[in-house]
């Protein structure tokens, strides 16, 4: 048996029960293109493999590259680094792509807003990530768990907590429970103007997060922008406010900066 390696931050799935919840609630299609991140083993891939129509899988680890292929033979393998391949070219032209993986703890946020990044080609993923993470992603605004990444992801994609994981259906066992979630994007969402605009809002907001955003937002918008006011109660703290607000909020300063480049 390959031995998981930590700096991979590897936790190989054993359990069948558990392996085959995450199969049925992903709930593979024939017409389905699919990409798994991080095979590990072949626990999910098998399940995905069997229905889907086209299935491409991403593994750094080179030691079970080799295993996997002779395995698989009807699916295409990546040896390289999520974060740096190219995931453009595995959709048809035109088409999208389902995404599924027992995601790197380590790099949740990059990896999901790299999904966030190439949504026109991500229909939805289905991902294993920290139950923690999984808490504030799902979260909604007033909740003590909301923050950047619900705001963020919120804006663009649903999110369902489906199930908590608890270590002991991993080798090794990390130290932490795990959750599935569900990301779908599209669907009825904000109008958000400039995303890269959004984002830097956002990540104002919940800078000086026991700050009211008179002291988080307004403060940096004045900084960098000479923004002075804001259609919002400043008296109000970033967890208080909605998607939807934060798309207006953003969408106010997009306008604004737009005024100026072209007045």
């Amino acid at each position: 048996m390959v031995k998981p390696l930590k700096k991979f931050g590897q936790n190989y799935l054993r359990d069948r029960n558990t392996i085959n919840k995450i199969i049925a609630g992903f709930n593979p299609q024939p017409a389905d293109t699919v990409l798994e991140i991080g095979p590990g083993q072949g626990a999910i891939t098998e399940g995905i493999a069997a229905v889907a129509g086209s299935l491409t899988c991403i593994e750094i680890d080179t030691r079970v590259i080799d295993e996997l292929k002779e395995r698989f033979p009807q699916v295409s393998f990546l040896n390289e680094d999520v974060l740096k391949a190219d995931i453009r070219q595995i959709p048809p032209p035109g088409g999208k792509m389902r995404v599924i993986g027992n995601i790197p703890y380590n790099i949740t946020s990059p990896i999901i807003f790299r999904l966030i990044e190439n949504r026109d080609i991500v229909s939805d993923a289905t991902l294993m990530v920290q139950y923690e993470v999984a808490r504030r992603l799902a979260a909604s605004s007033g909740n003590k768990d909301y923050g950047i990444l619900s705001v963020i992801l919120g804006a663009v994609a649903d999110i369902k907590l489906m199930f908590k994981i608890p270590p002991t259906v991993f080798y090794p066992k990390p130290n932490v429970d795990s959750a599935v979630i569900s990301i779908s994007f599209g669907g009825d969402k904000p109008v958000v103007n400039d995303f890269a605009i959004f984002r830097k809002v956002v990540k104002a907001a919940f800078g000086k997060r026991r700050k009211t955003l008179r002291n988080s937002l307004l403060d940096e918008l004045i900084r960098d922008f000479g923004i002075t006011s804001i259609p919002v109660d400043t008296g109000l703290r970033a967890e208080q406010l909605t998607v939807q607000q934060f798309a207006d909020l953003s969408n106010y300063v997009s306008d604004e900066l737009l005024k100026r480049t072209t007045g």
